[in-house]
Order: structure tokens, then C-alpha cells, then sequence
């Protein structure tokens, strides 16, 4: 098992020679594009999605892979997941060589191979970096092409900051410096998030309400806190691509979720030194 921890950006396509300029800066190790083939799999009763799991098949040059993702955690667009990934000779499933943690009740579902079957797919061109951040190894991966479910497709054109290894904090940090760079913005859906919605119709997007915040038993203040934020931002991210997308009445909810952080840095101002949060408050003002 590895656990994937990313941050992803959304790239205007106009911005995306600039960006690879300024990439081309950093000193790192520079791989040309490749083209990456992925097909993604689901029961009709959407079984692997019910329990936040995640099941592809990876093409390139030739070489296949099979990848489970399962339950992790979003906070703030950093992603954290664990993924399995299994060596394919072909690109046919074979779900027996995923280990059995992988699965909810400790054993392969009798009857899950006969039910999952192709529901989108991704087909698109990676150039990398690896770079050096202090101790750690980050992959800086610029993403082009598009997700494909049926008669619908969106394109794809994204940077994913991946941690190879070493501390998250140096993702943030290369993450802090690439936002200077016009034409980038946080991305809060995954392609396979995307993909999902396609096979689903492409419906509209709805507009979702701030719900009331809750902590768990027993959380500690801290824990208070970052479930605060954590409400807000993924709220912020939401609603702020809707907005993009063009649903002016999400922007209500961008403000909403600003005003929420606002006032957990204030409810929280007693064990948050003022000094440490200065920076922030001006930004939202």
C-alpha cells in the first residue's frame, strides 16, 4: 500500500506555456509528456463508490496497471489517500491480486468481478518534474487531454503536486510559491470525481448549503479548529468552481465560507496567537 498525498491545481490553457517555463526553472528532472490511458470501473448499483473506493486501470507504452484507491481524507485540497496498484501483463482486471485489507469486510466480494464493468475513462498527456523542497521529493505533474463518460467529456488541464517522500509541509511550500504564477487555480475535484458526474448525465451542480459544524466526541480545541476550517474551505473550494463554471449563485457560498473562517479565527483568537494569523486575515479582508 502507498499513500498518495496531492495537491491539485487547475490550469488556464493560456497560461500553460508560461508555466511550463517557469517549471523548466526549478532544477529539477524534466520527463517528456507521455500519454496516459486510464479506464475506470463500477457495478451498476455504484457498489465501489458507496464505500469511497476507487478502481482503474492505467495504460502506457504498453505497460498496464491496476489501482485501487480507498477512503482518505481532503482538507483544504491537500489530498491523502491510500492506493493499491497491481501490475497488469494485460489491461483485463483482476481483482484477486488486490490485497484483502483493501476490501470492507476483510474478504473479495463473491460476485464483484462479474459486476464491475467500464463507466469513463481519462485519456491524457503527463510531462513531469521531480524536484527537490528542503528533504523531500515532490512530482510536479502538468496534465493535458480530457475525461470521457459516454456522450459527454470535459477537458482536462491540471498541475498535480505529488509527495514522493519526505514531509507534506514541502507540498504546501512549492504549492505557496507556484500561486504567483497566473492562470492557476486550486482545484478541489478529482478526475475520477469528474468522470463520475459525466456517467451520471453531467447534471448541474447544485448549490450546497453551509451545514452546521460537527466535531468529534471528546475533540480537543485544536481539533475544534481545524474541523472549522476544514467546513469552510471545502465549502470555498466547492462553490468557487461552480462559480467558474458559470452558476453566478454560488458565489454567495464562496463569501459564506470566507465568513466562516473569519469567525473561527475569531471564536479560536484566545489559543491562536494574533501574529500567526495576521497574514491570513488581511488576505480575507
Amino acid at each position: 500500500m502507498a499513500q498518495e498525498i496531492e495537491l491539485k491545481f487547475i490550469v488556464n490553457h493560456s497560461a500553460v506555456e508560461a508555466l511550463r517555463d517557469h517549471l523548466n526553472t526549478l532544477g529539477g528532472e524534466h520527463h517528456d509528456p507521455v500519454q496516459l490511458l486510464n479506464i475506470y470501473y463500477e457495478t451498476p448499483d455504484n457498489w465501489l463508490r458507496g464505500h469511497d473506493m476507487g478502481l482503474r486501470i492505467r495504460g502506457e507504452n504498453g505497460r498496464y496497471e491496476m489501482t485501487m484507491k480507498v477512503a482518505g481524507r481532503v482538507t483544504g485540497g491537500l489530498h491523502q489517500r491510500p492506493e493499491y496498484n497491481v501490475a497488469l501483463s494485460e489491461p483485463t482486471l483482476d481483482l484477486a491480486q488486490l490485497p484483502t485489507e483493501v476490501w470492507p469486510n476483510g474478504e473479495l466480494p463473491a460476485d464483484l468481478a462479474s459486476r464491475v464493468q467500464p463507466l469513463f475513462s481519462t485519456d491524457f498527456y503527463r510531462e513531469k518534474w521531480l524536484v527537490a523542497v528542503d528533504d523531500s521529493r515532490i512530482e510536479i505533474a502538468l496534465d493535458q487531454g480530457e475525461v470521457k463518460a459516454g456522450e459527454f467529456a470535459e477537458p482536462i488541464c491540471e498541475l498535480e503536486l505529488e509527495l514522493l517522500s519526505g514531509d507534506t509541509r514541502a507540498v504546501l511550500k512549492l504549492a505557496n510559491q507556484l500561486v504567483s504564477q497566473t492562470g492557476l487555480r486550486q482545484g478541489s475535484l478529482s478526475k475520477a470525481a469528474r468522470g463520475y458526474h459525466l456517467a451520471q448525465g453531467n447534471p448541474a451542480r447544485e448549490i450546497k448549503p453551509t451545514t452546521i459544524l460537527h466535531v468529534a466526541a471528546k475533540a480537543d480545541v485544536e481539533q475544534g479548529l481545524e474541523a472549522a476550517f476544514e467546513l469552510a474551505l471545502a465549502q470555498w473550494q466547492y462553490h468557487e468552481e461552480l462559480w467558474v463554471r458559470g452558476n453566478d449563485a454560488a458565489k454567495e457560498q464562496v463569501l459564506a465560507a470566507i465568513g466562516l473562517v473569519r469567525h473561527a479565527l475569531m471564536l479560536f483568537g484566545g489559543i491562536v496567537p494574533r501574529k500567526a494569523s495576521t497574514h491570513l486575515r488581511d488576505l480575507l479582508t
